[in-house]
């Protein structure tokens, strides 16, 4: 596009972005496509941090009030990481029941399960929010690129018509420097709202970690139970036996 007189030129940023170079506008495109992934990331996340807050308020005011594992599993069932829990620790007691004497190991391999699951839950809630970090670090250096670019178009362009006024390379200079604004109107958001949304993230990881302490709290009532039953019991003389065969003479 043939450059035009000063008194022709509008400075608006549309009128920037349409007479840039065809490397610039690229650039500026790149950058506006960026800043609405942002913000797409950002209302899409908010409401989802916003329902799995909500659901894990409910699900540990269930357990809070439960006062068995059976009990805390019918509870949760609107919740599916508070009932992943309650599940993943009732799977592992019927698992170990032929393992009667082994309290403290139950209590750790249930821990160990809870813990690989709280883990996989923080991944989960952190998804997409590295799109807002590649941004952020990108974008300021994308724009410096186009605006690198259009200075250099805007030199060539002296040297080709031997026009040292400065009116001539004006325009190109600030149609250059847009790309720059672009990448850092980019950049700020996306950093602002990625620390943002890993502040929300790292709340609901902590919510999920009591839960996971709700449903060990459980298990251990629940084992503490079955000790006192054994025990009371024994001490009334009902002690259960496997079956083995007589000897002669009994």
């Amino acid at each position: 596009m043939p450059p035009l007189p000063p008194s022709a030129l509008s400075f608006s940023p549309w009128d920037m972005f349409l007479h840039a170079g065809p490397v610039v506008r690229c650039v500026m495109m790149l950058l506006a496509v960026a800043s609405l992934l942002t913000w797409t990331v950002f209302i899409a996340k908010s409401v989802e941090l916003f329902k799995v807050r909500r659901t894990l308020h409910l699900a540990e005011h269930s357990l809070e009030t439960a006062n068995s594992l059976d009990a805390g599993e019918h509870d949760t069932r609107q919740s599916r990481i508070a009932h992943t829990l309650v599940m993943a620790a009732e799977v592992e007691r019927e698992r170990s029941r032929d393992i009667p004497d082994d309290s403290e190991g139950l209590k750790e391999r249930i821990v160990l399960h809870l813990e690989r699951l709280e883990a996989a839950e923080g991944r989960r809630l952190m998804r997409g929010t590295g799109l807002l970090a590649t941004v952020g670090a990108t974008s300021p250096f994308i724009g410096l690129f186009g605006t690198v670019w259009g200075i250099m178009t805007s030199f060539t362009g002296i040297a080709a018509s031997k026009a040292t006024s400065l009116a001539v390379v004006a325009p190109g200079i600030a149609e250059a420097l847009l790309a720059t604004a672009l990448g850092l109107v980019a950049a700020i958001p996306a950093v602002v709202i990625y620390n943002h949304l890993g502040r929300q993230t790292a709340a609901c990881r902590a919510q999920v970690a009591d839960l996971t302490s709700l449903v060990m709290r459980l298990v251990s009532r629940d084992l503490g139970r079955a000790q006192a039953l054994t025990a009371k019991h024994a001490a009334n003389g009902q002690i259960v036996r496997f079956d083995t065969p007589r000897m002669a003479g009994e």
